[in-house]
């Protein structure tokens, strides 16, 4: 009897070393898939960032030609963008500000109406 079970034990580990095994090469192929399309991905951001380069050059240059100061628009552009994102991060500060606030005065109305029941029972 004692065969007999070490064999069922001996069959039940290898059956499950084998559906690891499978496991781990799953694993294996999903993961050279996804370094392809890594790859794929990094290449077509680098084609998109050097055609972008080379639009905006090219904006500059049409700028420059009717007389307008094109890297001021660019700068001007980015001082807009770094105070509405600065608008929204204040934004967002008052409104947990807000949160904690609505949180205080509701604990703080909480304990008065606890004081005041217990006031009411003595």
């Amino acid at each position: 009897m004692g065969l007999g079970s070490t064999a069922k034990k001996i069959q039940m580990v290898s059956d499950r070393a084998e559906q690891m095994y499978k496991q781990v090469q799953e694993l294996q192929q999903r993961i050279i898939s996804l370094e392809e399309e890594v790859d794929d991905t990094h290449q077509t951001v680098n084609k998109i960032d050097h055609q972008l380069s080379d639009q905006r050059e090219l904006l500059l240059a049409i700028a420059d030609e009717h007389g307008i100061d094109g890297e001021q628009i660019l700068a001007d552009a980015a001082i807009d963008e770094a105070e509405t994102a600065g608008e929204d991060d204040a934004e967002a500060a008052d409104n947990g500000a807000n949160a904690e606030g609505i949180d205080e005065a509701e604990s703080t109305a909480d304990a008065a109406n606890d004081e005041a029941t217990t006031t009411e029972t003595e």
